[in-house]
């Protein structure tokens, strides 16, 4: 079939519409697809194994300039490692960073932040292609407050500031349009593995479909445990007649009041009330109780099939098919097969490593002293560690 003939079944993955009002490039048809990403990612146990297990070998065990990794970058104390730690968890989620750096009066970088990527929009671009600036905004759903107000989704809300160009000339040019150093809001680094101005996706987003399927396969069991009827067993038994009179000697057949029979059922359903018996009483004249037994449906194993299949598409993704062979017991549990893995995710992540070293590098080759002498920034990958060796280092 043609490609041409394809494309009435495929969709952009990334819906982009100008938004006037606030002069950005939306990220996603509702400008919340970062957001929507996490908190997909978040609901599924797999997925959140895998994203998680992504990161952390991304970040290794920090650069290995252990003097520049403890190099305290900003006035609030962040060191170097500290900023590495939250953009590595930002590239593996999104395949993107974000970075602010402040100059000083002599265009020097004297500060870096880590700006959450979620947080950032584009501009849209000039005449020439070119983007300007980053709209920064610290919750685009508009949920988030502050003094107990929402902080609204509008211009005054939002930081527009300048995009990279560590450039002495631009700087002092940017300070002095600003009205001064003091009023100056810096530079936005931000990286998209996607290409130059480009919103990117995430590994998660091949497989968001089946991490949306987990959480549903998640809230099934769960209802499936707490809510369904276990083997028990409902009584019918034969109800006496309340025989009274009235003031003038009539008979009055007494009328019962109980309505509990929901309240009862509710009993009989969930884990803590498995192999309970119900007892309900009837009008009717039978001669002896009627025991009714419950069947309920088990429905994991309607399931199961399906369940099998998303997890092992969440961790094709990602890359971790040792991780997902070991669970499955397709091969055994040894330090061998482990140390293998470790080394063969090492070079899964090493593209991501390397972009994060450049964004590094590129920031502090304009800081305003000798922060790592070595120009090393490189991280220390993860390795296994067998208990043997742990035991001998402990002895």
């Amino acid at each position: 079939m043609k490609v041409k003939e394809l494309k009435k079944k495929s969709s952009v993955r990334v819906d982009i519409r100008y938004l006037q009002q606030l002069g950005i490039q939306s990220y996603g048809d509702d400008n919340l697809y970062p957001q929507t990403v996490r908190n997909i990612i978040a609901a599924s146990s797999t997925g959140s194994e895998c994203a998680d297990r992504f990161a952390d070998f991304i970040e290794g065990n920090g650069f290995r300039e252990v003097s520049f990794s403890e190099y305290v970058v900003n006035r609030k104390g962040d060191t170097a490692d500290d900023i590495h730690s939250l953009v590595c968890r930002d590239m593996a989620d999104f395949n993107g960073i974000a970075l602010h750096v402040n100059y000083n009066i002599m265009g020097q970088i004297v500060e870096l932040q880590h700006i959450p990527f979620e947080n950032c929009r584009l501009l849209e671009e000039d005449d020439n292609g070119y983007v300007s600036k980053i709209a920064v905004h610290p919750d685009w759903s508009g949920t988030k407050t502050r003094r107990g107000t929402k902080i609204r989704v509008e211009k005054e809300n939002i930081d527009y500031i300048d995009v990279f160009n560590p450039l002495k000339s631009v700087v002092l040019a940017q300070i002095e349009a600003a009205g001064g150093i003091e009023y100056y809001k810096g530079q936005v680094l931000w990286v998209s593995m996607a290409g130059k101005q480009t919103y990117p996706t995430g590994k998660s987003d091949r497989v968001i479909t089946e991490m949306s399927t987990d959480e549903g396969l998640s809230n099934v069991k769960y209802r499936n445990v707490r809510n369904n009827f276990f083997p028990g067993s409902i009584v019918f038994t034969k109800k006496g007649s309340n025989i009274t009179f009235d003031d003038k000697g009539n008979e009055v057949k007494g009328v019962d009041d109980d309505e509990g029979f929901t309240d009862a059922l509710i009993q009989l359903q969930g884990d803590t009330n498995c192999g309970k018996i119900m007892e309900v009483t009837l009008e009717s004249d039978e001669e002896k109780p009627e025991v009714v037994p419950l069947h309920s449906t088990n429905y994991d194993k309607e399931f199961t099939v399906t369940d099998a299949s998303v997890v092992e598409r969440i961790y094709s993704a990602y890359g971790q098919e040792p991780w997902y062979c070991i669970r499955i017991g397709k091969v055994g549990f040894s330090g061998d097969i482990l140390e293998d893995a470790f080394e063969y995710y090492n070079s899964i992540v090493s593209k991501q490593q390397r972009l994060i070293e450049r964004t590094f590098d590129r920031i502090f080759s304009h800081w305003y002293e000798m922060a790592n002498p070595t120009n090393d920034f490189s991280v220390q990958p993860l390795k296994y560690v067998r208990n043997a060796a742990v035991s001998n280092n402990n002895a």
